[in-house]
């Protein structure tokens, strides 16, 4: 009987590991066909997804039952870069039209999302999920768009755990290369107020702004290039 039992036991967790990775496998394949329907150029079609929100609705439905341990680095990562990505897009729709995510009240600090077995802001998904339980990783918000033309582009695929690294680090090179995004200014060097909020994500191990361009500029700056900020773009980032 114990040896009956234990059997069971080892079956139903199989059967659940199995039905879990189902269920993010299916996610992500749901994610990354949706972003391709309706992400163009770094913009969001929201009038289109306003018109026939079906897709993203049966999405994110799937995405409230799907729990990931943080253990496992590369599908906790990607599960909520696509998480927190979807529910901006949520966040715009359901207040669309809107010209700007700061003009719904508590669009990030105060609208919660039943999302990954928890009812969660987008702040905390970015600040206490991602950053919090990864400190090292500064690519984050090269990845993570909050709807507003000052934000990297989103992309028109999902991120996946086998292709997050350099998902990572392409979005993050396009960014740091972009002549709108890293502009220069006579001797000086203007970055986004990115780098200014997380200034101290960017200068771990003693590096500074510039230090952490340069890893990943073609042209590289001098390092004792003085740097200020533009002012940052809240526009909607939808499409024309």
């Amino acid at each position: 009987m114990k040896l009956k039992k234990i059997l069971t036991v080892q079956l139903l967790i199989i059967a659940t590991q199995f039905g879990f990775s189902q269920d993010l496998n299916t996610f992500f394949s749901k994610s990354d066909a949706f972003f391709g329907t309706y992400v163009k150029d770094g913009r969001v079609k929201y009038q289109e997804i306003k018109n026939n929100p079906s897709d993203l609705n049966t999405l994110l439905e799937l995405a409230k039952g799907i729990t990931v341990s943080k253990s496992n680095a590369k599908d906790f990562q990607a599960f909520w870069i696509n998480g927190y990505n979807l529910s901006v897009i949520k966040g715009i729709v359901d207040n669309y039209p809107i010209k700007s995510p700061l003009n719904k009240a508590g669009f990030f600090d105060k609208i919660t999302y039943d999302i990954g077995g928890k009812n969660i802001t987008l702040n905390d998904m970015e600040h206490k999920l991602l950053r919090a339980n990864f400190p090292k990783e500064a690519r984050f918000h090269f990845v993570l768009v909050c709807a507003g033309l000052g934000c990297p582009p989103i992309i028109s695929n999902a991120y996946l755990p086998s292709t997050l690294e350099a998902q990572l680090q392409q979005q993050t090179e396009l960014a740091v290369n972009n002549p709108n995004f890293i502009r220069l200014k006579g001797k000086k060097v203007l970055l986004s107020q990115i780098f200014e909020w997380y200034k101290g994500d960017f200068t771990q191990g003693g590096k500074s702004l510039v230090d952490f361009v340069n890893l990943y500029r073609k042209e590289k700056f001098d390092s004792k290039t003085k740097v200020g900020y533009y002012p940052y773009d809240w526009s909607l980032n939808e499409t024309d």
